[in-house]
C-alpha cells in the first residue's frame, strides 16, 4: 500500500508542472487582416486546437469566407518566464464566396502570445491557401487577432 501511495505521489508531482502549462477551453475574438472577422479557438489537447474564422475578404473582390484549421503548438521554440509564446502550424479548409464558390486547403503558420494570468491570447498568422475548386490557385491570407477564453 505504501508503494502505491508513493507511486501516485511521484506521478502527480511529475504531471503537476504540465497541468499548469496546459491551455484549455474555448476562445472567441476577432481577426484583422485578410480576411477580417470573428475567430474562435477550441483546445483539443495540450498542444492541439481547432481554429475557425467567419470573415469578410476585402481583396479585389469583396467576399465572405469561412475556414477551419487543425493546429499544433510548439511551446519549446520560444520560452518566456511567465507567459507563453508558442509557434503554431497546421492544415485546414476554406470556403470563399465570390462570383463563384472557391474551396481550398489552408496551411496556417503563426505565433500566439498567451497570458498566464489573463484569459486572453494575441496571435499573428501567415496562411498560404491553395484553392482546388473551381480552379487551382495560390492565395495568401494573414492577420493579427485577439481572443477571450471562457
Amino acid at each position: 500500500m505504501k508503494k502505491l501511495i508513493f507511486l501516485l505521489l511521484i506521478v502527480s508531482v511529475m504531471f503537476a508542472g504540465q497541468a499548469h502549462a496546459q491551455k484549455e477551453g474555448f476562445g472567441l475574438g476577432v481577426l484583422l487582416g485578410e480576411p477580417t472577422g470573428i475567430n474562435f479557438k477550441a483546445w483539443t489537447g495540450y498542444k492541439t486546437a481547432i481554429v475557425g474564422t467567419a470573415a469578410w475578404s476585402f481583396g479585389h473582390q469583396n467576399s465572405f469566407q469561412a475556414n477551419v484549421d487543425y493546429i499544433f503548438h510548439d511551446f519549446d521554440l520560444i520560452r518566456l518566464d511567465d507567459d507563453y509564446l508558442p509557434v503554431y502550424y497546421g492544415i485546414g479548409v476554406r470556403v470563399k464566396t465570390t462570383t463563384d464558390v472557391r474551396m481550398g486547403i489552408r496551411f496556417p503558420l503563426g505565433i500566439n502570445y498567451m497570458f498566464e494570468k489573463a484569459p486572453l491570447d494575441i496571435f499573428v498568422e501567415f496562411v498560404p491557401v491553395f484553392d482546388l475548386a473551381p480552379k487551382t490557385e495560390l492565395y495568401l491570407n494573414g492577420g493579427i487577432g485577439i481572443r477571450y477564453f471562457f
